[in-house]
């Protein structure tokens, strides 16, 4: 269950650079705990490096990180109104000045 929260991370901290479609943009080191008898009792992660001038940012041939345009995919019905976001990802001056598409990532595939 642990690994499989990793596709949900990586989408907060993946983004498309020059070299990279799919560019992880940080550093992540988890912690697995046990119980004295050797179960898993709990996990914890730390996130380190995370490149916070991407959020405001971006050159022409990259992209903000992935997780804000899986939200705008509508791969999730009613989530942009329950959000209160528009239709239109360019009205997010944040995330829209470099590529808002990237041919080798499907952003509904990835909000499933």
């Amino acid at each position: 269950k642990i690994v499989q929260t990793n596709p949900v991370l990586e989408a907060w901290g993946n983004a498309k650079t020059v070299r990279n479609d799919n560019s992880s943009r940080f550093g992540k080191f988890i912690r697995i705990h046990f119980n004295s008898s050797g179960k898993l009792s709990g996990a914890d992660m730390v996130v380190y490096l995370l490149e916070k001038s991407r959020l405001t940012y971006q050159q022409p041939l990259e992209r903000c990180y992935h997780a804000f345009y899986n939200l705008m995919s509508d791969q999730v019905p009613d989530l942009k109104e329950k959000c209160l976001l528009t239709n239109d990802i360019k009205d997010y001056w944040f995330v829209s000045q470099g590529k808002l598409t990237v041919p080798s990532i499907d952003d509904r595939e990835d909000m499933q």
